[in-house]
């Protein structure tokens, strides 16, 4: 693949072919699929698996966690299995709490039929993989108190708004990076994972 190719796909697998296994990354794209589907998740256990997900992603959840919230959503009675067979989505949560060495299977098991939300796939994989052709190296001097305080607030709340505020913030430490600041003041979609508030943060 190219990188006119990668900036032009709509097939979100070949984007996927081309990440690799950064599982963390894998799993968020996941979560953010299973967020999109969100109004189809009505059971509360899977709602709170998909956050164990998230949260286990960042860190803060607990391989304890991980695997009692894999416990809540296992389907053992029948009726449960053809739960699952109508909604995907609950699939999908399932395998999001699962250990890390399933992550790339399950990441290709999130990719969607229809060719608009396929479309939007490609988007958030380039949101939190950024532009493999292109990495970005980024100075400690731009992470501020104020670009940090903005990461963490969107980052928490996934709430993505003040991007366009986070370019200033960075700008006015010095970033000059046409990558970093295109992207925050570009249309988005942003999700938890975005490569740009990854690098604020420090996270990998």
């Amino acid at each position: 693949m190219t990188e006119a190719e990668w900036l032009a796909c709509g097939d979100p697998r070949r984007l996927l072919d081309r990440v690799g296994s950064s599982y963390r990354r894998l799993r968020l794209f996941a979560c953010a699929e299973c967020r999109r589907q969100l109004n189809n998740v009505v059971r509360d256990e899977f709602r709170d698996a998909l956050d164990v997900a998230e949260n286990y992603a960042a860190g803060i959840a607990t391989d304890e966690a991980l695997s009692a919230a894999s416990q809540t959503t296992m389907y053992g009675s029948a009726r449960r299995r053809a739960n699952r067979a109508q909604s995907p989505t609950l699939g999908l949560i399932h395998w999001l709490v699962q250990p890390d060495d399933s992550m790339i299977s399950t990441a290709s098991l999130a990719v969607a039929s229809k060719p608009a939300a396929r479309q939007w796939q490609c988007q958030i994989l380039r949101d939190i993989f950024g532009n493999p052709f292109r990495p970005v190296a980024f100075s400690p001097d731009w992470r501020t108190d104020t670009a940090l305080s903005l990461a963490r607030m969107m980052y928490d709340a996934r709430e993505f708004g003040a991007m366009p505020i986070l370019a200033d913030a960075l700008q006015d430490a010095g970033c000059d990076n046409g990558d970093i600041l295109n992207h925050c003041r570009g249309d988005g979609p942003h999700v938890r994972g975005c490569w740009v508030v990854d690098l604020v943060l420090g996270r990998e």
